[in-house]
């Protein structure tokens, strides 16, 4: 552990992961490592959510699963670099680094828990913490060739982190080894008094449950490149040959999960973003003298980054008078027609799975010149277990002609992360997961 801690600053040199990273170099009693999305509070580091707004905001307290990550005998050793509050697919809406794809310095780490995922590649045996709010686990877990979990939404306590979409928001956890993802679910899962989301939970238990068959539904296929499919389809040769039945299954209604989600995700983010107004948190060099409403006006139009002030936009329209029953009341009722469909594969299969992402991880130059509608299509199919709540899983099923990770998305019932955590160890041992080659 010495070692690593000793080799963050070469690290993050090269690869822009955190941050922060700490300033205790001292081993002392910790029994692991650990780092979390900047989205996170914690009393020891700023938290910034990637945005100019929060510099210099240092928390009084830690989020939950930092806590209760320390209180199991974990150090905390940065805050990964992130999209601005969580806002992107790609990492590169971050003020403070964009951080590289371990494959290939020259591409993106997915987002918005591009750190994360980039720390839980090169760190060998780490775990890191990340939060999904539509696709901001599975997709740089994809992308950098790790394994990545969601937790069905109110297993893990949101205390402390800083809401995108409270309705949405999951913390998660990325590693490059399922045992560890197994260790420490448990340990950062459970009811806590702060947080009245996580209350309402079963206890989670680890027994090994299998799953036995799986539906592929065939219309996210028709959006996906050529190279993932091709993964993809062998991947799912391999699952039979695990003794899991793999069935063709229609699911027409996740075609909605995307729009439904950027109307809701952005309606509760425009909300939760008015309170950065220089006032409370992070930047306040504004002029006082100004006037309330100019004064909110210069700050938010200085430290909002472009796609900040785009989601805020977007979130303020659909949610007024006049525009709200047409937008986020009707997204809220597709919200619920996908949970019921869900539920209806779910009687006859255990788990649904399709590709993570339709891509291999974009060049920087490519993503650059990407519309923002292009950007956000990316995670159509990460949106739709997100917008439902349910537990999912990216694990690695291949890599293409340059060496670049491919990712599969397992999804599973409310509460059945035990089945996810099983595959995933199984898989791990039965697939051949390449590692980036990384000099400390």
């Amino acid at each position: 552990m010495k070692e690593i801690l000793a080799s963050l600053p070469r690290l993050n040199d090269k690869y822009s992961i955190f941050s922060c990273i700490t300033e205790d170099a001292e081993i002392g009693d910790s029994e692991f490592l650990f780092s979390a999305k900047d989205g996170m509070t914690s009393k020891d580091m700023m938290t910034r959510c990637g945005s100019k707004i929060l510099d210099g905001y240092r928390p009084t307290f830690d989020a939950t699963a930092i806590e209760r990550m320390r209180n199991a005998g974990g150090k905390l050793i940065g805050k990964c670099n992130m999209d601005e509050f969580g806002f992107g697919t790609f990492s590169t809406t971050s003020a403070y680094g964009i951080p590289k794809n371990p494959f290939d310095l020259e591409r993106s780490c997915g987002g918005s828990s591009g750190g994360s995922a980039c720390a839980a590649a090169v760190i060998d045996g780490h775990i890191s913490l990340g939060a999904s709010t539509g696709g901001s686990i599975c997709c740089p877990a994809s992308f950098c060739g790790v394994y990545g979990l969601v937790p069905t939404y109110g297993r893990v306590s949101r205390y402390g982190l800083v809401d995108y979409g409270n309705s949405l928001d999951k913390i998660g956890l990325i590693s490059s080894d399922p045992e560890r993802i197994a260790r420490f679910l448990p340990v950062i899962s459970g009811k806590d008094t702060k947080d009245s989301t996580s209350c309402g939970q079963p206890k989670l238990e680890l027994k090994g449950k299998r799953i036995k068959t799986i539906g592929v539904p065939e219309e996210p296929l028709a959006g996906v490149s050529k190279e993932v499919l091709s993964s993809f389809e062998s991947s799912l040769d391999a699952l039979r040959s695990m003794g899991i039945e793999v069935n063709r299954i229609k699911m027409p209604s996740l075609k909605y999960a995307m729009p439904a989600y950027f109307i809701l995700a952005t309606s509760e983010a425009s909300t939760n973003l008015a309170s950065f107004v220089g006032m409370r948190y992070g930047q306040q060099d504004g002029d006082l003298s100004l006037k309330f409403d100019d004064y909110f006006t210069y700050f938010r139009t200085k430290y909002f980054g472009e796609e900040a002030k785009r989601r805020i936009l977007l979130g303020t329209y659909t949610r007024m008078a006049g525009f709200r029953d047409r937008y986020y009341s009707k997204a809220l009722k597709v919200r619920l027609h996908i949970i019921e469909y869900y539920k209806k594969i779910f009687s006859e299969h255990d788990a649904v799975l399709t590709p993570t992402m339709p891509f291999v991880s974009p060049r920087f130059d490519e993503i650059s010149k990407m519309t923002p509608i292009e950007s956000y299509s990316a995670d159509y199919l990460t949106c739709p277990p997100d917008l439902a709540g349910m537990p999912h899983l990216s694990v690695p099923c291949g890599y293409n002609r340059d060496g670049m990770p491919i990712g599969m998305q397992f999804v599973t019932d409310h509460w059945e992360e035990d089945s996810l955590i099983t595959f995933a160890k199984d898989w791990d041992s039965a697939f051949d997961v390449r590692k980036p080659e990384v000099s400390l």
